[in-house]
């Protein structure tokens, strides 16, 4: 290295190094920075989503008080929305490598293309120095640091969710409840090629239908999803699925049931359609009503039932009706009680988007075990009736199923 630096100094031309003449420094290397592409790179969400979905209630309401449609308005209006940017869904490869310049004292910077209030607000937040557009950091005169010294960590494309995260938006896990629309054929004893085709075409039009709801629920549900402990982990609250392909995917699931619906009868349909309407309602005012979410849970889980009536052409039992809303009732209770107890153990506030305390629990504690209570008494006067003979050869032995629900009951 020594006799590299010496020759180069004697390939000079004398005039450089002449006596009195001094040497020239060495030129002091310039200040590294870090230059982030927000959307595709730093953030694992669109933008324009996070803006429309931070508040959807009072945007719509925004644009309809506005007075000036098109896009130029709403546009305006996302741009003015409140966003949460401490929770939003951040790659935590590409924030840990941001850390990592911060500590080497390099400056950071984010590169974003539209909504410039939000960029500014998400570099504020993060403690970066600033955000740059992609026309500044082509052009270079106007950049605020050296175009020269710069590492970028630019948008890697469309990020394309797998079959588990979509098994996990769609909560696939949740199809169990669909089964219920096969209770009425069992209970009326029609288990035959038709009835259970027929109810196997039920079940796959209400798990496409509820998925779509599901979809529509954690949209709206996103800020406060957040904020949950474990809600936070849910497809679209950690970015894993683009907000984008959920607009999408949910009329396709609709379209979907309402294909399968038209199979089986237009009643059917009629019945589907009454669930999904009550599940909007539930999602967006319902749900924050005291008591009024729990039995609409419930009638919820009894709509399925009445569907698989429906759908397999046997008349509804007015004892398993009466009996599955009480279950149901009991269920839904023994939810908010999980929720609040949760709240509780974790030392959270109450949750702000229920209309529940968590000095509720006792009261919910005791709702539940009572209604779980009148549901064994519902099963056991079933029992005891004539309605029981028709069917079953050894009605006696129905009485064995008292000390399981009760079982079951207490432990839930």
């Amino acid at each position: 290295m020594l006799r590299s630096v010496e020759r180069f100094r004697m390939e000079q031309p004398a005039w450089q190094y002449g006596s009195g003449v001094p040497e020239p420094s060495v030129a002091v290397a310039a200040a590294r920075t870090l230059v982030i592409d927000l959307e595709g790179a730093l953030l694992r969400s669109e933008l324009l989503m996070e803006a429309l979905f931070s508040r959807p209630g009072l945007m719509l309401a925004r644009f309809g008080a506005g007075g000036r449609p098109g896009m130029a308005a709403l546009t305006d209006i996302l741009a003015r929305a409140e966003i949460d940017y401490a929770h939003l869904p951040y790659d935590s490869d590409v924030l840990n490598r941001a850390l990592a310049a911060r500590a080497r004292g390099e400056k950071i910077y984010l590169v974003a293309s539209r909504f410039a209030h939000h960029a500014a607000g998400i570099a504020a937040h993060l403690g970066f120095d600033g955000v740059v557009t992609p026309a500044d950091l082509a052009a270079g005169d106007t950049l605020p640091f050296d175009r020269a010294a710069i590492e970028r960590i630019e948008d890697r494309g469309s990020r394309s969710a797998s079959l588990k995260i979509w098994a996990k938006a769609l909560r696939v896990y949740q199809y169990a409840k669909n089964t219920l629309v096969f209770v009425p054929a069992i209970t009326a004893h029609q288990m035959n090629l038709a009835t259970l085709g027929s109810a196997l075409l039920a079940f796959l039009a209400f798990s496409a239908c509820a998925s779509g709801a599901y979809l529509v629920n954690d949209l709206l549900d996103l800020a406060a999803d957040r904020q949950h402990p474990t809600k936070r982990h849910r497809a679209l609250a950690a970015g894993d699925l683009p907000i984008s392909s959920a607009l999408l995917a949910i009329p396709a699931l609709w379209l979907f049931a309402v294909a399968a619906s038209l199979c089986i009868s237009p009643v059917f349909l009629g019945v589907l359609g009454a669930y999904l309407a009550t599940t909007i309602a539930y999602s967006l005012v319902l749900k924050r009503k005291m008591l009024v979410d729990v039995v609409t849970l419930a009638g919820l889980y009894t709509l399925r039932i009445i569907a698989g009536a429906v759908g397999v052409g046997v008349v509804l039992s007015e004892w398993l009706l009466i009996f599955s809303l009480f279950v149901f009732t009991s269920l839904a209770l023994i939810k908010r009680f999980s929720e609040l107890s949760m709240r509780e153990s974790a030392g959270l506030a109450d949750p702000s988007n229920r209309d529940y305390r968590i000095t509720d629990l006792h009261v919910i504690a005791a709702m539940a075990a009572a209604s779980a209570m009148n549901a064994v008494t519902v099963f056991s006067l079933y029992v005891s009736s004539s309605a029981v003979t028709p069917l079953y050869s050894r009605s006696w032995m129905l009485w064995l199923l008292n000390p399981l629900l009760l079982y079951w009951f207490g432990r839930a």
